[in-house]
C-alpha cells in the first residue's frame, strides 16, 4: 500500500510570535519554521505503519516555498520513502491546497492519506475533509488510533466527552489528533541518509490548479493582556468576593 502524508512548513511552536506594528499579519523575519506538529504525528504513523510491514511505501508532500524542503528532509528522515514539493511563493489557503493533493493523489494512486487536523499557524482544520469531499473518499477526522485490515480502516475518534470508532473503506482520508502517538527523533544516520532521497519539484500549474486566494485578512491584533491574580486572606473572603464582585453565588 502507497500512503501520502501531506506536511506543512509553519512557525515553530516553542516560538512567541510577534504580530506587526501594522496589524497586517504575524512578523516571520528570522523566526524558526518547523514541520506542524500534526503533521510530524501523521508522519510517525505512516512509518509504523509501514514498520508492521502494512505499507510499502511512503510518500511526503508540501506546498509552498523552496524553504518548505527542510520540512520534507524532516518526514524523510524520519522514514518517508520519497518527497513532492509543490513550489508556490504565494500564500495558499485550505480548498487550494486540496484541490493540488487531489492532483498528487490522482498521479499517485495513494490508499490512505494521512495529514494532521490542522495547521497551527492558522488552525483552519479544513484541508482534510475538502480533500475527503474533491475525491469522492471516505474521511475519518481526529483520529487517536488507526487500524488496517484488508480494504478497511478502523478509526478512534476524539469526540465531546468520548471516543468514538468508526470504519471506513480504503481509499481514505484520515486526519490525525495529538494522542496517536509520539514522533520519533530522526537519529543522525536517518538525517544523512534523507539528503539522498529525492524531492521532486512540480508547479500548481502541474496540477492545473491557479492559486486564487478567497479571503482578506483585515487585521491581526495581539490578545488582550491578563489582569494580575490576587491572593485572597480565606475562603470566606473568596466567597465574598464571588458574591459580592463576580456575582456568581
Amino acid at each position: 500500500m502507497k500512503v501520502l502524508v501531506p506536511v506543512k512548513r509553519v512557525v515553530d511552536f516553542n516560538v512567541k510570535i510577534r504580530v506587526k506594528s501594522d496589524g497586517s499579519g504575524v512578523d516571520l523575519a528570522n523566526v524558526k519554521m518547523s514541520i506542524n506538529p500534526f503533521d510530524e504525528i501523521a508522519t510517525e504513523e505512516a512509518v509504523r505503519l509501514k514498520e508492521a510491514g502494512l505499507v510499502e511505501e511512503i510518500i511526503a508532500v508540501s506546498v509552498g516555498p523552496a524553504q518548505a524542503q527542510d520540512v520534507l528532509r524532516h518526514a524523510l528522515a524520519m522514514g518517508a520513502d520519497r518527497a513532492i514539493l509543490i513550489k508556490t511563493d504565494e500564500a495558499v489557503e485550505p480548498l487550494d491546497v486540496a484541490r493540488l493533493l487531489k492532483g498528487v493523489i490522482e498521479a499517485e494512486q495513494p490508499r490512505l492519506v494521512l495529514l494532521g487536523k490542522q495547521a497551527i499557524d492558522d488552525d483552519c482544520n479544513q484541508t482534510g475533509q475538502m480533500l475527503s469531499a474533491l475525491l469522492g473518499w471516505s474521511q475519518a477526522t481526529f483520529a487517536s488510533h488507526i487500524s488496517l485490515s484488508g480494504d478497511k480502516a478502523e478509526v478512534t475518534r476524539e469526540v465531546d466527552g468520548g471516543l468514538q470508532v468508526i470504519e471506513v473503506t480504503l481509499p481514505s482520508i484520515v486526519t490525525v489528533d495529538l494522542r496517536l502517538n509520539e514522533p520519533r527523533y530522526a537519529s543522525l544516520p536517518s538525517i544523512m541518509k534523507a539528503k539522498k532521497k529525492p524531492i521532486e519539484e512540480k508547479a500548481p500549474a502541474d496540477y492545473g490548479v491557479a492559486i486564487r486566494p478567497r479571503l482578506t485578512v483585515i487585521a491581526t491584533e495581539e490578545p488582550a493582556a491578563r489582569k494580575a491574580g490576587i491572593k485572597l486572606s480565606d475562603i470566606g473572603e473568596l466567597v465574598g468576593k464571588l458574591k459580592t464582585e463576580a456575582a456568581v453565588l
